[in-house]
């Protein structure tokens, strides 16, 4: 049985509606808070229960005793762990809300994975964790303990936390650092959302770095195709393992770190004209410097996660991009 942590969040959603619709039974859990706009969380949990074999609990990592309850009555053998309080410049004013859900949430998590004897933990990391990293691109036997902001400390924590426990109680823990996801349904206070939202009603967009910016955007469907996989394939012990020359990305316990991503470098601004392309409107820009916490450019290797999985060739930004506009078009004029 799988268990979904944040299903009605962005990439949990992908996942969950995913795995329903290949007829698998799936249980999910979502606080349902308001970091941003509630509704369109609401409008997501709709389509999910209407489907067969959902079933949804509201609840709050930090409720342990609700989480056992629901993991030892349904014999929860997976958990993909997507729940976490998002956001890289909300965590510059609201830390506790990291710690609280990131650090005192996943623990909980991790110890229901030892209680119940979990097989398979796939729990989401972040690209942040790599920091004041400028070696291009980042690979996954790397060091990333250089992050610059709480989101990110939070995150690299988490990884730290996983690995101890898949030694302690050998539980098969798979890290996924995901690069920038963006697509139908995402979240409406990343960049794509707020640029195409500001574009449509004539309201100037903030660019922060004066747009010298760049990202490795990575398509929501390449994570959802990853993950997917992932579930039949729990992490192992890498037996090449050298305690003298350790890798951070693997471990001689069942733990593994993989970055998910398209591999592909996009300045901010190629991605805002492709948004303009599919508007068929100019943006009116406001640049701004660099913000607190800003990381200026990621890229990513997909050297690993192609070596581990057998996967299509990622999206490309521009299709990626005409998807969401499609979306966001019928979303909000539905509304």
């Amino acid at each position: 049985m799988i268990l979904i942590t944040g299903c009605s969040g962005f990439i949990g959603f992908h996942i969950t509606n995913s795995l329903l619709s290949k007829k698998k039974r799936v249980f999910g859990i979502d606080n349902l808070n308001n970091y941003y706009d509630v509704n369109i969380k609401l409008d997501k949990t709709k389509i999910l229960k209407k489907k067969q074999n959902f079933f949804f609990f509201k609840i709050d990592l930090l409720e342990k005793k609700k989480l056992f309850k629901i993991i030892k009555e349904n014999k929860i053998t997976t958990i993909i762990h997507l729940a976490a309080q998002a956001g890289v410049r909300y965590s510059l004013i609201n830390p506790d809300a990291y710690i609280d859900s990131n650090i005192k949430g996943f623990l909980n998590i991790l110890e229901a994975s030892r209680h119940f004897g979990i097989k398979n933990l796939i729990c989401a990391s972040t690209s942040s964790v790599y920091g004041l990293n400028k070696n291009f691109p980042y690979k996954e036997n790397k060091i990333a303990d250089h992050p610059i902001q709480l989101y990110a400390a939070t995150k690299r924590s988490n990884e730290l936390m996983a690995h101890s426990y898949s030694g302690l109680f050998n539980i098969p823990i798979t890290v996924l650092r995901f690069f920038t996801v963006y697509g139908p349904w995402g979240r409406p206070d990343m960049a794509l959302f707020k640029f195409t939202k500001g574009i449509l009603n004539n309201k100037k967009i903030e660019v922060y770095n004066k747009g010298k910016h760049s990202r490795d955007f990575t398509y929501i469907d390449d994570v959802v195709a990853a993950v997917i996989k992932l579930i039949n394939k729990p992490a192992r012990p890498n037996r090449f393992w050298n305690s003298k020359n350790p890798d951070p990305g693997s471990s001689k316990y069942p733990f593994t770190i993989i970055n998910v991503s398209s591999g592909q470098k996009i300045k901010l601004i190629k991605f805002i004209n492709e948004i303009e392309e599919n508007l068929k409107k100019k943006a009116k820009i406001k640049y701004l410097p660099m913000q607190k916490g800003d990381i200026e450019q990621t890229l990513s290797c997909r050297k690993k996660i192609s070596n581990y999985l057998s996967l299509k060739k990622p999206i490309s930004y521009k299709k990626g991009i005409k998807k969401f506009i499609d979306w966001y078009l019928e979303y909000y004029n539905q509304k």
